[in-house]
């Protein structure tokens, strides 16, 4: 295929002949027999979009699921009255996702069973940690003697009988609208099966994206279990088998000791820190000096931030979900969505970083804001070097994302609505009618 009258981020006219990696670019190529072509009559030409760090089945079956977060549901009679109205899953259940307390307080098994006592259920936290389950679900899982229903999502025992496969094509569908050529699974428990099954979902079609993990070196920690001599250990047995460690922060208290151990233990030049939710200022110096890959999320900002604003020490706002401050210190950045449990929308993340504004319009870090162009690039990064932007150069993979839009609107509105066409391998998979 040819794609001609496309122009590139910095402006300059370009035509792009593709194959499954690119051939050509040029200005001015002509189409060769039986070559079709793609006019994006001005459009702007990305790499394609890489989201660094999502859940390919956690958000697929979120498309299947009902949402009770605070955005969709306010008080315990609307929770009952939405969770009535959901369906049921061909396995059985009831499956609800993106709760908060904010919604109706603390959940339990027993303010469940007054909710739903009949249908198997599982409501299932925002944070991605925790489920709550109601006597039928537990009774489903063999737990009938459990005290609370609150179930942790990192306890197998549990976690894998409740483990579906649900089909990835409508998620597929959903990424490739957005210019999303290839994502990272953030999944720690992924196992030799799931990666497989995976990758062939990718060479059949059913997901159009590139996919990686970071499992088995993707790894959540939890203040009330940090140890530092053992996460030492673990990181010098998973670096001496030459895996790179993934290690999940949204406390001061995980990115200190995660710091400390990368110290101790030494690094892997593609080791991440994930997310890195809060970062004091005392710990910049120490993570820039780390040298490990942060990869974010500051769309956090824009649907979780009136909560931070009501749960966080304003003394302490500057140090959620940093950006820019991490950039001038000399950190690699990268952005991505954590999908199911942020928004799938690339460009929605891009516009919370430069804009930091909550839903009811507050601004919350305005020193952490970036630039359109930044926050663009830290979605171009290379799947196993995130911070390090790719570009579209001869014998490059054919992933693009067009737009319909040139260059200055392009990074003037940031908005999924331009996504005109995407191409990996050299193949559409998604063009806007």
């Amino acid at each position: 295929m040819l794609i001609r009258g496309a122009v590139m981020l910095d402006g300059t006219p370009a035509d792009i002949r593709v194959r499954e990696r690119i051939v050509e670019v040029a200005a001015g190529l002509t189409p060769r027999p039986g070559e079709s072509v793609y006019d994006a009559a001005g459009g702007t030409v990305l790499p394609g979009l890489h989201d660094h760090h999502l859940h390919l089945r956690a958000a697929a079956a979120a498309l299947q699921s009902v949402r009770v977060g605070p955005d969709e549901v306010a008080g315990r009679q609307a929770l009952a009255h939405v969770l009535a109205g959901s369906g049921v899953d061909d396995d059985g259940w009831i499956r609800a996702v993106g709760y908060h307390e904010a919604v109706a307080g603390a959940l339990d098994r027993g303010v469940l069973d007054e909710i739903c006592p009949a249908v198997p259920l599982r409501v299932q936290h925002r944070t991605g940690v925790l489920w709550i389950l109601n006597s039928a679900g537990l009774q489903r899982l063999g737990l009938v003697d459990h005290p609370d229903g609150r179930l942790r999502s990192a306890d197998a025992a549990w976690a894998e009988p409740l483990r579906s496969e649900p089909p990835l094509d409508r998620l597929s569908r959903q990424l490739s609208a957005y210019g999303i050529t290839g994502v990272t699974d953030a999944t720690p428990d992924l196992d030799a099966h799931d990666v497989a099954a995976l990758q062939e979902a990718h060479r059949s079609g059913r997901l159009r994206q590139r996919v990686g993990v970071l499992a088995p070196g993707k790894r959540i920690l939890h203040d009330d279990a940090l140890d530092l001599d053992e996460t030492v250990g673990w990181m010098r047995d998973t670096h001496a088998a030459g895996v790179p460690v993934a290690v999940h922060c949204v406390t001061a208290a995980q990115l200190v000791v995660t710091l400390e151990a990368l110290r101790c233990a030494g690094r892997h030049p593609l080791d991440r820190i994930e997310h890195a939710a809060v970062v004091p200022d005392h710990s910049i110096g120490d993570l820039a000096a780390s040298g490990v890959t942060v990869v974010t999320q500051p769309n956090f900002v824009a649907e979780r931030g009136d909560q931070y604003l009501a749960d966080v020490p304003v003394a302490e706002h500057h140090e959620l979900w940093r950006v820019s401050s991490l950039r001038r210190a000399g950190v690699p950045v990268a952005l991505s969505t954590d999908a199911p449990f942020g928004r799938a929308d690339p460009w929605a993340a891009m516009r919370a970083a430069v804009r930091r504004r909550t839903a009811s319009g507050v601004v919350l870090g305005e020193a952490e804001t970036v630039s359109a162009t930044a926050a663009l690039t830290m979605f171009l990064g290379e799947p196993s070097r995130p911070a390090v932007a790719r570009r579209i150069a001869p014998d490059a993979p054919a992933d693009l994302c067009i737009l319909a839009t040139p260059p200055a609107e392009t990074l003037a509105e940031l908005d999924a609505e331009m996504v005109a066409a995407t191409v990996v391998a050299g193949e559409v998979v998604f063009e806007k009618r």
